[in-house]
C-alpha cells in the first residue's frame, strides 16, 4: 500500500508539471493538425490521396504579427471566428494585389492586413471571398508536412507564378490608362 501511494504522489507531482508546459508549449510554440478539405490542393492533401495530411503548425514564429509571401498559414475564418483555416499569404499590407473574385479586380491590402488564397482556385473561401483579412487572426505558420511519411517535408514560402502583388509599374500603367482606380480597402 505504500508503495501504490508514493506511486501515485510521484505521478500526481509529475502530471501538474507536465499539464502546465505542455498548454505553455501549444500555446506559444507549435502544435500538430491535420489538414480538411480540399482549398489548398494539390499541395497539401493531393487528390489521390484517401487521408488528409498532418502539419506542424508554428505558433512562436507569428508571434509579433511576422507573416511572410508565400507563407502556408493558419487563421481564424473572417466569417467564423471558431473555424481554423489554412492558407496561403498572396500580399502584405501596402501591396497591390489582382484578385480573382472579389468584388474589385485590384485591391491594395490595407495595414494591419493581408491577402490570403487556397491554392486549388474555385475550392477554397479566402480573400477573394471576404477580403483583406487582419493579421491578427493569424494564429500559427505550417511549417513541416509529418504525414504522411512519404510527403514529409519542410514547408518553404513559395507563390504561385500567376499570383503575388503587383509591381509598381503595373499599378502605375494601370492607373494612366484609366483602366482601373486602385481602392483603398
Amino acid at each position: 500500500m505504500q508503495a501504490a501511494r508514493r506511486y501515485f504522489k510521484s505521478f500526481a507531482s509529475g502530471f501538474v508539471v507536465a499539464v502546465p508546459v505542455t498548454v505553455t508549449f501549444l500555446d506559444y510554440v507549435g502544435y500538430v493538425a491535420r489538414v480538411e478539405g480540399a482549398s489548398m490542393q494539390p499541395f497539401l492533401n493531393p487528390e489521390d490521396r484517401s487521408f488528409n495530411d498532418v502539419v506542424l503548425l508554428n505558433r512562436w514564429s507569428v508571434r509579433n504579427f511576422k507573416v511572410n509571401r508565400g507563407d502556408v498559414v493558419s487563421l481564424a475564418s473572417p466569417r467564423d471566428p471558431e473555424q481554423r483555416i489554412i492558407k496561403r499569404v498572396i500580399g502584405l499590407e501596402g501591396d497591390t494585389v489582382k484578385t480573382r473574385t472579389y468584388k474589385n479586380r485590384y485591391v491594395r491590402v490595407p495595414s494591419g492586413h493581408c491577402w490570403v488564397e487556397g491554392d486549388n482556385f474555385g475550392h477554397s473561401l479566402d480573400s477573394n471571398f471576404f477580403g483583406p483579412v487582419s493579421v491578427g487572426l493569424v494564429h500559427a505558420r505550417a511549417s513541416h508536412i509529418l504525414w504522411p511519411p512519404q510527403r514529409w517535408q519542410r514547408i518553404e514560402p513559395s507563390l504561385p507564378t500567376d499570383r503575388g502583388p503587383l509591381d509598381q509599374e503595373t499599378i502605375d500603367h494601370l492607373e494612366e490608362q484609366g483602366a482601373v482606380t486602385i481602392p483603398k480597402t
